[in-house]
């Protein structure tokens, strides 16, 4: 089992001392049977006045920060060492209740699920859905991980990756249209595209690990990242990254999971001064094997 240490820093940068207000920090990774946090630091300069951990509704840790100083740069440090244990990518067999689509769920489980199943975003047109029906067959039922692999495949081949420094996630249909998205915006995309076909999909906040050849495992840099857990009978939560075209959680660390990308924030907080104050943010992030954790972080 892989032992990885990450390293996050933000450090943001003020032209004169601002006052900051409360800040959320949702850095620590979400322990799982596949996941162990086995040790995990907060660092913040200035030291705020309080500290205080709490889990939300989803059952991710987060951090609330309140300040009482004042200060011209605001550094936020996490360091988190992980027993990483991916699972091989799961295969259903023609005897569980989920290998076709349709499907139904379980009358236990499809109230805890509604909220992943219901679109959170409008369609008028009807685009995403007829998207999302494109990858069932017409003469049949469809083998459920056909159209699972499909999106994740079809994004990762048809949408071209663009870095945008709006805050936020942009429309699903905006996706669709542009072709073209972040990481956050490609999840989104694809979990209301399987909500429209009834399929239980959430959105997954972490980090992505750059793996090195077998004898180095992760070999540092690394980036925060965005993902896509569907549900199915028998087989639970399942993740799809299709930025990456990944099926299981090879190279993915899992933070915080969310009915929206809007709850699950890696970090977000104010500061009270004039608008001009903000200079600049930067950020650095290394995920490397235990015992290579002498590499330098990577700018992102």
């Amino acid at each position: 089992m892989p032992l990885l240490t990450i390293n996050h820093k933000t450090v943001y940068r003020y032209t004169r001392p601002v006052a900051f207000g409360e800040h959320r920090i949702m850095l620590r990774p979400r322990d799982g049977h596949d996941l162990r946090v086995l040790s995990g630091t907060l660092e913040i300069e200035p030291e705020p006045m309080r500290l205080r951990w709490i889990h939300d509704v989803f059952g991710n840790s987060v951090a609330i920060a309140v300040f009482d100083q004042r200060a011209d740069t605001l550094s936020i440090t996490s360091t988190a060492t992980v027993e990483h244990n991916p699972e091989n990518e799961f295969a259903l067999t023609a005897d569980d209740p989920a290998y076709f689509y349709p499907f139904l769920y379980e009358d236990e489980e499809l109230p805890d699920l509604l909220q992943f199943i219901t679109p959170q975003y409008g369609d008028p047109g009807g685009e995403l859905s007829a998207w999302a029906r494109t990858f069932l067959d017409a003469d049949g039922p469809t083998p459920t991980f056909n159209i699972l692999s499909g999106m994740t495949h079809g994004i990762r081949a048809g949408f071209s990756y663009r870095k945008r420094y709006e805050q936020g996630s942009q429309h699903p249909l905006d996706t669709l249209q542009t072709r073209s998205g972040t990481c956050r915006d490609y999840a989104l995309f694809m979990i209301e595209a399987l909500r429209r076909l009834g399929i239980a999909a959430r959105f997954v906040s972490g980090y992505l690990a750059i793996p090195g050849d077998s004898a180095h495992g992760y070999v540092g840099g690394g980036s925060t990242h965005a993902w896509v857990q569907v549900y199915l009978p028998s087989a639970g939560w399942i993740e799809f990254d299709p930025t990456n075209g990944i099926v299981g959680t090879r190279d993915l660390i899992r933070v915080a999971v969310a009915r929206d990308p809007r709850q699950a924030i890696p970090l977000h907080g104010t500061y009270l001064g004039a608008a001009d104050a903000f200079a600049g943010m930067d950020v650095h992030i290394n995920v490397v094997s235990v015992g290579d954790d002498n590499l330098q972080p990577q700018q992102v």
